[in-house]
């Protein structure tokens, strides 16, 4: 049996290593009660043993339990069930006397009638990487031991109300494995209380501490019923004041609980702090926030000129700063926004993108980073680096410009001022490349991934680590080529030069976006055509189409020869993989599946393309392409051929025009080559990987990509892991996937975000960054996972980013939305060889768009309208 004394904790006998014995609130406050200069109201918990003893001698809660385990998100109906049903057992259970007899062994320290705070203390709560905040209950003012232990019941079962499940599945943590303490802790009669967070909850800089404040208990502005003042400090200044009218205050009641008062008239608008009290409470919140090692969200309350803090927890929504240790200022762009891949990645992901870029990065939450501070410094330097990142995502110029007005923050080299003048594009770059350059560029790649996949074969433990480290630096070289990057160049300078000097001439904007529809060698629209083939090929047999719709194993290829058709089926989907089976969503991280090794993420994509088209539509959709595109061409032409200097005018449109039939399809191709040869690494460490796992090194062949390239090199070599490593990374990891990467950040924690400047739009129209023109209505589809992709003819699909495992997707929707992109990102790409009209760069397009809504896509102007 647990003895009685472990059923109860003072704060003084508590500490930070104590969370699965007081949870992350109770552990916090022991700590801040051992700090100097901090006043913490006193108490104890109720630790997880007395919950747990509750739960033991409860066989209905267990099998409720037991149950519950097996829901998920979806389970609309059966949560809000079994959640009623666990807390109406806890609260009905009766305490053992045991707990009973220790809670009053403490309270033993106070008077009789001493009123106090009951809270939830949960294990997976107020933690550094989930804070669980508001997930259990608070009781404020109960008096009396009778009261207490009711309540202590009710905090118990909040372990187990709706919104606390939701979170738990949500974050991937075991509800049988977290458990409850309670915090008793002695009320305050507050004249003012608040919450202060270390850093800016708006704008996450880490240098500026928020506060709000309002009249009596802190409970007013929790439950919304009042707006606080707020007050942002910035070392140890104010530099803004906000005073609300306040117009009700809570205060605890004489007599148990809190009642609510009408705040007289003539204090309704006074500030609830002095400004002596604000800077005050900025020194209290930077010796916490010291003390906790990370931004804190801090509940206080001031009586009788003195500051108690009630709580601390972790600010667990803001994106980490990535770790440089200097004094310098940093300006941090996302890797991420220009590869259209905005997910964490794992460590063996990361590795890879940065031995395959060669370029300095910086990582934070799974994400890449480059710093730019450097380049913003530097005149020349500057001008090239925002027009360029200009091209890919305005918002991320923006960004720097602003970054570039704030005083002080870029001191300019030589003393010269920052200037935001950007060149015009230099189209003396423009190469007369044909496309047998492209041809052979594709052949001497194609060579020298089927040279890699011979030749790695023959490698193994080191010497494989060895040889990939070889091959990468060959990949390195192949992306530096100058002949293929002048094709890509001069690709986009051409289209560039286009939609520029149409629109001066003839007032027709984006040109080029037609002239560029079934461009030859785009490797990414052929990939999507393809797959309307492979429906071709199913079309015919009924007995495959219904097999397949409902397949659901990876396996499904190899039971397709007992059915009709089902040979020939296998060698069209087979063939399909065998050219673009190495891709897959987030394709850029090594570690993301790939079709190869999850076909079955192709069928819903097969069945909607054998639903939608009738046999032929890959040839139809190329051949319109291409019509469309000579036909524009021919009108251009025309139109030029009236207008002063025409035979000028018309020759170098001619150019410019073969240019981007010529070579703007070779755009897509570096990356399919850098995702074969990525195939190729990841099936061999894979070998390695189950060879460790064989001989127990590892307990899954995942773990491997928690790993950085030369940590599993050194796993391999000593034959031994750190399995707490992989645990702890595995954990964090999925912290950093609910995190959203900003664009563009600085060192100080900041998050800029850019505008789109535009006039005369309609009222409540989203704004994004025109990449492929043309207008359309219809149906919004929102649709944030590839593997639930399943549009209908005709809708505008609207999702997050995508990558070139959406093409497929593509050849069956009338417009494209999409959060992250540029001009030349896959998204545009394939979108203005499809003649979809695209726009990218919405700001939280996925949650300001509902599904189902109808929308207008103005592809040309850039933004839609709700119809």
């Amino acid at each position: 049996m647990i003895s009685s004394n472990n059923y109860t904790r003072s704060f003084q006998d508590i500490d930070k290593s104590m969370i699965t014995l007081v949870g992350g609130k109770g552990a916090n406050l022991g700590e801040l009660s051992r700090l100097d200069g901090i006043h913490v109201p006193p108490g104890f918990c109720i630790t997880t043993a007395a919950f747990k003893r509750i739960i033991e001698d409860n066989t209905l809660i267990r099998q409720l339990l037991e149950t519950l385990s097996t829901l998920n998100t979806n389970d609309k109906k059966n949560i809000p069930a079994i959640s009623a049903q666990i807390r109406a057992a806890i609260i009905s259970a009766t305490i053992p006397q045991e707990i009973i007899t220790a809670i009053a062994s403490q309270l033993h320290a106070f008077a009789d009638n001493t009123a106090f705070a009951v809270r939830s203390s949960a294990t997976a709560e107020d933690l550094p990487s989930a804070s669980f905040a508001g997930q259990q209950d608070t009781y404020l003012n109960i008096i009396g031991q009778t009261s207490l232990l009711q309540y202590i019941s009710k905090c118990w079962a909040s372990l187990y109300t709706d919104r606390a499940i939701i979170y738990r599945i949500q974050n991937k943590f075991d509800h049988q494995k977290v458990s409850i303490a309670v915090v008793i802790q002695q009320m305050i009669p507050a004249d003012v209380a608040g919450i202060l967070f270390t850093a800016d909850p708006i704008t996450s800089n880490r240098k500026i501490l928020s506060i709000d404040a309002g009249f009596g208990l802190g409970e007013a502005l929790v439950s919304g019923i009042v707006t606080a003042d707020n007050f942002r400090v910035s070392n140890g200044a104010i530099i803004s004041k906000q005073i609300a009218t306040k117009k009700l205050a809570i205060h605890a009641d004489s007599s148990g609980g809190t009642t609510t008062a009408d705040i007289p008239s003539d204090q309704q608008q006074q500030a609830s702090l002095s400004d002596d009290a604000v800077l005050q409470l900025e020194k209290l919140g930077r010796i916490i926030e010291a003390h906790f090692g990370q931004p804190q969200d801090i509940e206080w309350c001031l009586a009788n000129g003195k500051f108690y803090i009630l709580q601390s927890r972790p600010i667990t929504t803001l994106f980490p700063i990535p770790v440089v240790n200097d004094q310098q200022n940093h300006v941090y762009v996302s890797v991420g926004h220009n590869q259209m891949m905005t997910d964490a990645m794992k460590p063996l992901g990361l590795s890879f993108f940065l031995m395959t870029t060669g370029r300095p990065m910086y990582i934070a939450a799974g994400r890449l980073f480059v710093d730019l501070a450097a380049d913003l410094a530097s005149p020349a330097r500057r001008n090239v680096i925002i027009n360029t990142l200009g091209k890919f995502d305005p918002l991320i110029k923006d960004a720097l410009f602003t970054i570039l007005e704030k005083p002080g923050f870029i001191k300019a080299i030589d003393g010269e001022v920052s200037s935001g003048n950007t060149p015009a594009v230099d189209y003396q770059q423009l190469h007369d490349y044909g496309p047998e350059v492209v041809e052979k560029l594709i052949t001497n790649s194609q060579q020298s991934i089927q040279e890699l996949r011979e030749n790695i074969s023959g490698y193994s433990g080191l010497e494989l680590f060895d040889f990939i480290l070889q091959d990468v630096k060959v990949m390195r070289e192949d992306m530096m080529d100058q002949e293929s990057l002048g094709v890509i160049l001069t690709g986009m300078n051409a289209s560039t030069w286009i939609n520029d000097n149409i629109y001066e001439w003839l007032g027709e904007k984006n040109v080029s976006d037609t002239l560029a529809q079934s461009a030859p060698n785009n490797i990414t629209s052929a990939m999507g055509l393809a797959l309307l083939d492979v429906a071709d090929s199913i079309r015919p047999y009924p007995a495959v189409i219904h097999y397949l719709q409902q397949a659901r194993g990876e396996n499904f290829l190899d039971e397709l020869p007992a059915i009709e058709g089902g040979e020939v089926v296998k060698e069209a989907i087979s063939n399909f993989l065998q050219r673009y089976g190495m891709r897959g969503v987030g394709e850029i991280d090594i570690t993301k599946p790939r079709w190869n090794e999850k076909p079955s993420t192709l069928i819903p994509l097969i069945l909607s393309n054998i639903k939608h088209f009738a046999a032929g539509e890959s040839a139809r959709k190329y051949d319109q392409g291409t019509k469309e595109a000579f036909n524009k061409e021919q009108e251009i032409l025309e139109k030029l051929r009236q207008l002063p200097d025409a035979e000028e005018k018309v020759t170098a449109t001619k150019r410019m025009a073969t240019l981007v039939r010529d070579l703007v399809g070779y755009r897509e191709y570096p990356k399919y080559a850098i995702v074969n040869r990525y195939f190729i690494y990841k099936e061999a460490l894979l070998k390695e990987a189950a060879q460790l796992l064989h001989h127990g090194v590892i307990q899954d062949i995942t773990d491997i990509y928690f790993l950085s390239f030369e940590e599993l090199r050194e796993v391999v070599r000593a034959q031994y892991v750190d399995a707490s490593l992989i645990a702890q990374r595995r954990q964090d990891f999925h912290h950093y996937e609910l995190l959203s990467p900003p664009r563009v950040m600085t060192s100080d924690g900041e998050i800029i975000t850019g505008k789109y400047k535009r006039e005369n739009l309609p009222e409540n129209a989203l704004i994004g960054l025109p990449v492929s023109a043309g207008m359309v209505e219809g149906r919004a589809r929102v649709i944030l996972n590839l593997e639930e992709a399943n549009p209908e003819e005709g809708d505008i699909l609207i999702t997050t980013f995508t990558d070139p495992s959406w093409t497929p997707v593509f050849v069956g929707i009338k417009g494209l939305i999409t959060e992250v992109g540029g001009l030349m990102t896959h998204g545009a790409v394939i979108a203005r060889e499809y003649g979809l009209p695209a726009i990218v760069g919405v700001e939280n397009a996925t949650k300001l768009i509902k599904d189902g809504q109808r929308i207008r896509l103005h592809g040309t102007e850039g933004y839609i309208e709700f119809l």
